[in-house]
């Protein structure tokens, strides 16, 4: 029976000692990688100075052009991340002041985010990596349901989220293979001609009167004098219960509503998503308005 125990902690010790190694490993590899995503890129980073910083979900990410902005000399980057909700912007946001940006316009794309504060796990898994060498981070992640088990496992978050930070993304990350993440200064353009879901429903859909991501954002600028643009986007003409706008608009009077700024289906790869052309035309009123 005493052979049996031995053999169970030396197992059990044996098992503990290759997941701290791992996690230090794979947590190392990603400490030097800064062109495989958004997040990396900042976090890797230090003193960026930009005329005009763009975050939010891919509304955000499909939707503004930063070429078009440079072409009006402002310095810009799209950090708009598709999936994102408003927990990873305001998170970016703090990384980037945490590095010593310099920025003059923050446009943040607030609209269908505003009706939760939750985490977007397949993008919040992408900090997950960074959990022990950021006291940012950890403070962040530390009311979540599962920060514990994240924080004091060695290399459970590996496991948890394989297909975001596992092995295939951290051997990329060791490689210094590139992702499409960072071309067009962030901007990801749709260009297919083939259309996906043309019709939306947001009937449902409640903007939350006090979204703690979205006031915690408002505050950082106010702190650090950067002029926030809060923005709403365009949705296609099919799109019911496009009241909620309206309810936005009614909780947070600050937020320029651009929900009907470009409405032709022509211009829509999705009903929530505009293809090059909308966005190009939709960048160009932002810029006229704002610039």
């Amino acid at each position: 029976m005493k052979k049996f125990f031995s053999f169970i902690l030396k197992g059990i010790i044996i098992i503990v000692v290759l997941a701290v190694v791992l996690d230090y490993g794979y947590t190392q590899i990603y400490l030097q990688s800064q062109n495989r995503g958004k997040i990396d890129y900042i976090y890797n980073s230090q003193g960026r100075q930009y005329d005009v910083v763009i975050l939010g979900s891919s509304r955000a990410n499909n939707h503004f052009v930063s070429e078009l902005f440079e072409e009006k000399g402002l310095k810009t980057f799209n950090f708009g991340m598709s999936g994102g909700h408003l927990f990873e912007a305001d998170l970016l946001l703090k990384l980037m002041i945490e590095r010593n940006y310099k920025i003059k316009n923050l446009i943040v794309e607030v609209d269908l985010n505003l009706s939760n504060d939750h985490r977007a796990e397949g993008i919040a898994a992408k900090f997950l990596p960074y959990l022990h060498d950021s006291s940012l981070i950890k403070t962040h992640f530390q009311n979540e349901a599962d920060f514990a088990s994240l924080y004091y496992i060695p290399f459970y978050r590996y496991i948890k989220f394989d297909s975001q930070i596992g092995f295939r993304e951290m051997f990329f990350n060791g490689i210094h293979k590139k992702t499409s993440h960072l071309e067009n200064l962030g901007y990801h353009p749709l260009l297919t001609n083939k259309k996906g879901n043309m019709k939306n429903d947001l009937t449902n859909l409640k903007p939350l009167l006090k979204n703690k991501y979205y006031e915690d954002i408002k505050r950082i600028c106010l702190e650090q004098n950067i002029r926030i643009i809060p923005i709403m986007t365009p949705m296609c003409e099919n799109t019911k219960g496009i009241q909620y706008f309206d309810k936005v608009k009614k909780a947070y009077p600050e937020i320029h509503n651009y929900e009907n700024a470009v409405i032709e289906d022509n211009y829509f790869s999705s009903c929530g998503h505009m293809n090059d052309a909308g966005s190009r035309k939709f960048t160009k009123i932002i810029i006229n308005d704002f610039f």
